[in-house]
């Protein structure tokens, strides 16, 4: 599982796979849309059976030139009716956890899931579910240009590495997404959900969260 091509993954385990689109046409015109008509393309989507069990889309939210992306998996039964991501408990707990590091939604970051639109059940999204929606996360990238990416939980790790490996082996490592020739560094941890399950692991999040942001302060002193 991976995303399309305007992705070079690059990171600190074994060199990720090159992916091609599915749907090139479908691809290369949402690679040309602009902000206000990607978002109104992801609205209207049909391309993978998700479309008829949801309620409605989940864009995304937050600064539109942020310093990090947050990007989760997918939206859940909150995200689903409110068309927010990350509203819930989880959402809470993640809107703490940027706090705690000087950051908010509202202020200089933005949020959104690999996948637009719910899974019935909250189950894992299918390969070919990620491979529908995949290009509209690629599009928000590139528009946003986020100086660098946090990304939480397994599945979309795995989308945006290419890769399958357990969280335990993606996270306290500096990671590296090119997209459009520009490259964004990338820090991997747990997903605010698991982490309400699992209370020990949340000393191990905080871990993440202060590297991560000393990966920030590094790209902030070599760009001033």
């Amino acid at each position: 599982m991976g995303l399309g091509p305007l992705w070079v993954r690059r990171s600190a385990g074994p060199a990720a796979r090159d992916h091609t689109a599915t749907d090139e046409p479908r691809a290369v015109r949402i690679a040309k849309l602009d902000w206000d008509p990607l978002r109104d393309d992801i609205a209207g989507c049909v391309a993978c059976g998700l479309s008829r069990s949801r309620r409605q889309t989940v864009f995304g939210v937050g600064a539109r030139a942020p310093d990090w992306l947050i990007v989760g998996e997918a939206p859940g039964a909150d995200e689903d009716a409110q068309g927010e991501p990350f509203v819930g408990q989880a959402g809470k707990l993640l809107d703490a956890m940027l706090a705690a590091v000087g950051l908010s939604r509202g202020r200089n970051v933005f949020i959104a899931n690999v996948l637009k639109c719910r899974p019935p059940g909250n189950r894992d999204p299918s390969t070919d579910e990620v491979a529908s929606c995949r290009v509209y996360l690629e599009r928000q990238i590139e528009l946003l240009a986020p100086r660098m990416i946090l990304v939480v939980g397994k599945v979309a790790s795995g989308a945006l590495l290419g890769t399958d490996l357990p969280m335990s082996r993606l996270r306290g490592q500096r990671h590296t997404l090119v997209v459009a020739g520009r490259a964004i560094p990338l820090v991997a941890t747990y997903h605010p959900a698991y982490l309400l399950r699992s209370g020990e692991e949340k000393a191990k999040a905080w871990a993440d969260l202060c590297f991560a942001r000393e990966v920030f302060e590094q790209i902030e002193a070599t760009s001033a």
